[in-house]
């Protein structure tokens, strides 16, 4: 006997330090390896049809996402040193490697097309800093009059210059992004407040915010559930064991990425919460489960505490970890990166938490021993059996209420599912006061706007759009989608073309418009070729002018703004397929509609691959089709209120509520497969539905309460993220916990009742 102990001892030993070494090696390869990725680009499949063909057009147009830098200087930027800070500022950018001269655009830099007794001419608005009153004026004026600059790169009340210096994503990294910042701030005075806003902020902002989001938050996510757990199991060493191996799981899933080299996404920072939250359940169940044994058995040893508990437990247990990994395995369906390793990585850390529970926990037990906490009676037991017992004998006698309750709320459901909508926007990962937001929404009510959509006009005959008809219609969709009012400005070479012709007609505004000839319009271009820079027409049509590129200008990046612009642009189609000319669309804005598409065609396949693979697992499992619908119940219900409550409230789906199906269906499971594998053993044992029912309750129902408060306190911790669907999420997650454990207790324990699950094969007599 004492040989057999030593031996235990010896393995739980061995298993502890076995857990040691693997967790210093995944965290040392975490430090080595781990990288945030900011570029939102990389969040996109490369190998779809739409990100295939817009990366193309982005070559052939050299469409980059810009750095935008706007200078306030609300007296008026026509001032010595106002101008002389817009021409510094764009020269130290043109110097920088991370950017190509001909990509910075500023009012120093741009050309102004005017019109001479010679011909065309294209030459700076200035090449000295003025300082007359005179010249600045003159200056002012000539800005005014072009309308290629004036409101594009000069606010319209004249008191904020842009420049905008666009970059390849691949330079754009957190030095950088530090670097961009502290230079364009370095340029702030008394009179002068520097903006810096574009996506590569935005991917910036959120890299800088993303990790020091997950410090804060899982430090507070173990404290609170440190407390939950203790205040419910009454033991510090159950607590702390428990607390220990799901922060362990949580350094393997990480450490797993970074062996695979797998970057850290914005939504990545959630994983941590996720898997604490999660994998304490399998902690409860398992102390749960020792305590009664020891309540029971108080002159057992360990040994037998911990065989007896894990032979009842091992099976549930490796369900609910395998149908919740399900859950996020599923999400492998979505075509969107982050989603995808987000799901895989947190099934891995699930599967680590199993794992834990059932080696590391025995082992802990073995070691260090564990003090059953006597059972409390009176007001002290606030959920006693006898309370349970009662509250399922009303609901038994109640359930034609039970199911008019369950039918009203999927209805109201159904009605909500019918308003959800999906957002793109990056700009909503952050709090609507934030400094990234509150600048963007600066820049937008001074310019054109800091998202862009890139409409690609093509035609298999060259000189195509050196055809007035053709321009004529490029500048009447331009002139249509500008009408909307999140549209600011559009570009084109209908742009150049027009500003041309009224130069070349002693600059009167009727002659604001497409020149009427295909000669005349050669003519102009072959002029502004040799007069100006051919860099810059390169930019919005190619050498045989049968390609061109249209840019919108829009004021926000989410899903209905872009949708609204592409209706008013898809309506001119046919006109334009009537002369051979087809329409595509390329640059980021573009892409981040696509990209919401494939997280809604992700999310209904994840749910419906759920559902099913759920469904036959439990079948499985109980070995009754029964077993498995009625198990499936509280889940489905789940799910559809989930949705139907973010319909109500107008939450989108996004890239991270997206996860919410797969999260509620995962863990909801665990309810469902712990209370029938544990009806199943009572009432194989009594023979009586009733008195099976009664135990179950008291036993099972409890932990599930248990594990469900545990589990919400977890993710309510959210709520103080920094991120708002982050909170959002947190929000809707800990909701759909307690409808699950609202389900399971509820209409899914009359449903096994009623339709005697397991009962016939047991020849079981009901008890009046």
């Amino acid at each position: 006997m004492q040989n057999d102990k030593k031996k235990l001892k010896g393995l739980a030993w061995l298993t502890m330090l076995s857990v040691l070494i693997l967790s210093i090696w995944f965290l040392s390869t975490m430090i080595k390896n781990a990288r945030m990725e900011t570029n939102l680009d990389e969040y996109m499949p490369s190998e779809h049809p739409a990100f295939i063909y817009s990366n193309q057009a982005e070559k052939w147009f050299n469409i980059r996402d810009g750095i935008l830098i706007a200078i306030e200087n609300r007296s008026g930027i026509y001032n010595p040193r106002t101008l002389e800070k817009i021409r510094d500022i764009t020269d130290a950018l043109e110097d920088m490697e991370e950017f190509d001269a001909n990509d910075v655009m500023s009012l120093w830099s741009a050309d102004n097309i005017t019109g001479d007794e010679w011909g065309l001419d294209v030459r700076s608005f200035y090449t000295r800093i003025p300082t007359a009153p005179g010249r600045l004026e003159e200056l002012r004026l000539d800005v005014r009059d072009n309308d290629m600059v004036y409101r594009r790169l000069v606010s319209e009340d004249e008191t904020v210059a842009l420049i905008v210096a666009g970059m390849d994503s691949k330079y754009f990294t957190q030095e950088f992004y530090r670097e961009i910042m502290d230079f364009a701030h370095s340029f702030e005075s008394e009179d002068e407040v520097i903006y810096v806003a574009g996506r590569p902020i935005v991917e910036g902002t959120m890299a800088l915010l993303g990790p020091a989001d997950m410090k804060k938050m899982v430090p507070l996510v173990l404290v609170v559930i440190a407390v939950v757990l203790f205040l419910l199991l009454r033991s510090y060493r159950a607590a702390g064991a428990t607390l220990l191996s799901v922060f362990i799981s949580s350094i393997w899933a990480f450490g797993l990425m970074s062996v695979f080299n797998v970057p850290v996404y914005s939504v990545s920072t959630m994983i941590p919460v996720m898997l604490i939250a999660i994998g304490v359940a399998y902690g409860i169940y398992f102390y749960n489960h020792l305590n009664r044994y020891y309540l029971k058995n108080p002159d057992t040893s360990r040994y037998e505490a911990i065989r007896y508990t894990l032979g009842i437990l091992w099976k549930p247990l490796a369900m609910a970890a395998f149908t919740t990994m399900i859950g996020f395995i599923s999400l492998l369906t979505s075509q969107v990166y982050p989603i995808k390793y987000f799901g895989v990585f947190t099934a891995f850390g699930i599967f680590s938490a199993f794992v834990l529970a059932l080696v590391f926990l025995p082992a802990a037990v073995m070691l260090f021993g564990y003090k059953p906490r006597e059972k409390r009676s009176g007001t002290g037991d606030f959920l006693n059996d006898s309370i349970l017992n009662v509250v399922a004998d009303n609901l038994l006698k109640n359930r034609v209420w039970v199911y008019s309750v369950v039918a009203v709320v999927v209805l109201v459901s159904l009605f909500g599912l019918q308003r959800l909508w999906i957002n793109s926007s990056f700009l909503d990962n952050f709090e609507k006061d934030s400094d990234i937001v509150q600048t963007d929404a600066f820049v937008n009510s001074k310019f054109g706007g800091t998202s862009a959509l890139n409409v690609i006009l093509e035609s298999e005959s060259a000189d195509a759009f050196k055809q007035p008809e053709y321009l004529h219609l490029m500048d009447t969709m331009q002139k249509e989608t500008e009408k909307l009012a999140e549209v600011g400005n559009s570009f084109s070479l209908a742009d150049y073309l027009k500003r041309m012709n009224k130069v070349m007609n002693e600059d009167r505004d009727e002659y604001y418009t497409i020149p009427s000839g295909s000669d005349m319009v050669a003519q102009y271009l072959l002029l502004y070729e040799m007069s100006g820079d051919p860099e810059n027409l390169l930019k919005v049509v190619n050498y045989d002018y049968n390609r061109t590129n249209v840019t919108f200008q829009l004021k926000g990046d989410d899903s209905k703004t872009i949708n609204e612009a592409l209706s008013v642009i898809k309506g001119f189609e046919d006109q334009f397929a009537e002369h051979g000319i087809e329409i595509n669309y390329a640059g980021s804005g573009y892409k981040a509609l696509v990209f919401t598409s494939l997280i809604l065609e992700g999310q209904i396949l994840s749910i419906g691959i759920t559902l099913i693979l759920v469904l036959i697992l439990l079948s499985l499992m109980f070995r009754s089709i029964k077993a498995g619908l009625i198990g499936a119940v509280p889940i489905s219900i789940t799910a559809l209120i989930s949705f139907g409550v973010m319909g109500l409230l107008n939450i989108p789906l996004s890239t991270t509520t997206a996860l919410l199906s797969s999260i509620a269906i995962g863990i909801g499971i665990d309810y469902a497969i712990h209370f029938i594998q544990n009806y199943r053993m009572n009432i194989s044992k009594s023979g009586s539905r009733q008195d099976a029912l009664h135990v179950t309750m008291g036993q099972t129902g409890k932990a599930i309460l248990f594990n469900a408060v545990v589990v919400i306190a977890g993710f309510l911790v959210l709520l103080f993220s920094v991120f708002p669907p982050n909170r959002t999420l947190g929000a809707l997650v800990s909701m759909n916990m307690f409808t699950s454990l609202l389900g399971t207790l509820t209409i899914m324990m009359i449903l096994i009742y009623t339709f005697r699950v397991f009962a016939n094969r047991q020849g079981e007599t009901v008890k009046k």
